[in-house]
């Protein structure tokens, strides 16, 4: 071969071996990428020089236009009928969707202070609010399975509480799984009250620490998503069980343009809200005896799945670690993380 025929074969050998490296670029999805507030620590108690405090929702807001968000998720309580409005013009001006988020009322009298929450977050234009039941793991959480079945009880009755209110002011209540509800234990209380102003927030990632596969579980909660926490996930092995962690897009095991395609297909006109959490990864200590007391009957396959995963897929190095970081340094991998994940959001996913 001549040397010039032999340059230009392997030339074309590596750019094949480039694309295939990469992932194709997804059709577009006729929207931006969102954001939720808990990709962010930085705070009015958490800043740097370079990362000012956000004082409210208004400097947030402002924030989502430097990464051209198009949607923001954000808490919503205490707000006063004018900071609502003050949003709903900035919000508007930007061209950025609003998703609210609060807290379930655990007793009567947590109503008043609950319906004046989604009243403000309607008049700032949210239709959609995201809660959550748990706000910890339930394989940390509890120490016996009547704790587990007591929560689930107090759980129904705020979620029925809650469903009152936001029928009454046409806002839709999305409950995330969040690290708490197995799919079809999620799935059964939600039939059960059958509401369509009950869904879920699906969150790409959390039940991996349950021993659920993402694509799975998806078929299962499709019909009830009203709004998600996109991301992607890393694994790795850990001498108690596995580690996991929130890693930049692409940089995971999942397939998320697949996990989009069935979330559109369910509902086109979801919001995908990046939450990239930038924090030492989680242990998830499935080999201890106290991870099995809420869940004894999991399927053997389950772990199997994850365990699979982990020998083919783990890589304890690709997991983002904050430890011995300052806040400065933490706050400028806090944002590096966001804006990668942006970027292949509008690279390969058609955002």
């Amino acid at each position: 071969m001549k040397r010039r025929a032999f340059l230009q074969q392997t030339s074309l050998l590596a750019i094949g071996a480039m694309a295939k490296a990469l992932p194709l670029r997804a059709a577009s999805r006729g929207r931006r990428l969102g954001l939720s507030i808990a990709s962010y620590r930085r705070s009015a108690r958490f800043y740097s020089q370079d990362h000012p405090a956000w004082e409210s929702a208004l400097d947030v807001l402002d924030h989502c236009r430097s990464l051209n968000a198009g949607c923001l998720q954000i808490g919503v309580r205490g707000w006063t009928a004018d900071f609502a409005g003050q949003v709903r013009g900035r919000r508007e001006s930007l061209g950025i969707a609003l998703e609210g988020q609060v807290s379930l009322p655990r007793s009567e009298e947590d109503l008043p202070v609950f319906e004046d929450t989604v009243r403000r977050a309607r008049e700032a234009g949210a239709t959609i609010l995201r809660t959550v039941c748990l706000g910890g793991r339930r394989y940390e959480t509890f120490r016996s399975l009547d704790a587990w079945e007591t929560f689930k009880k107090d759980s129904l009755l705020a979620v029925e509480r809650a469903e009152g209110i936001v029928r009454r002011h046409k806002v839709k209540l999305a409950v995330e799984n969040h690290k708490d509800w197995r799919t079809e234990e999620q799935v059964a209380w939600l039939q059960r009250l059958g509401s369509e102003y009950l869904g879920v927030c699906f969150d790409f990632g959390n039940n991996l620490s349950l021993l659920e596969d993402p694509h799975q579980q998806l078929e299962k909660l499709a019909p009830y998503i009203m709004t998600t926490h996109l991301k992607d996930m890393g694994v790795a092995h850990d001498k108690d069980g596995f580690l996991l962690s929130e890693v930049p897009l692409g940089k995971g095991i999942l397939d998320l343009n697949a996990l989009c395609d069935r979330c559109q297909q369910s509902n086109p006109r979801i919001e995908f809200n990046l939450e990239m959490i930038t924090r030492d990864p989680l242990q998830v200590p499935v080999f201890n005896e106290d991870y099995w007391i809420t869940m004894p009957n999991l399927p053997a396959r389950d772990l199997a799945w994850i365990w699979n995963q982990i020998k083919t897929r783990g890589n304890l190095d690709a997991l983002p670690k904050v430890a011995g970081q300052s806040t400065a340094q933490r706050l400028a991998y806090e944002e590096a993380n966001v804006r990668a994940c942006f970027q292949y959001a509008r690279d390969f996913m058609g955002f």
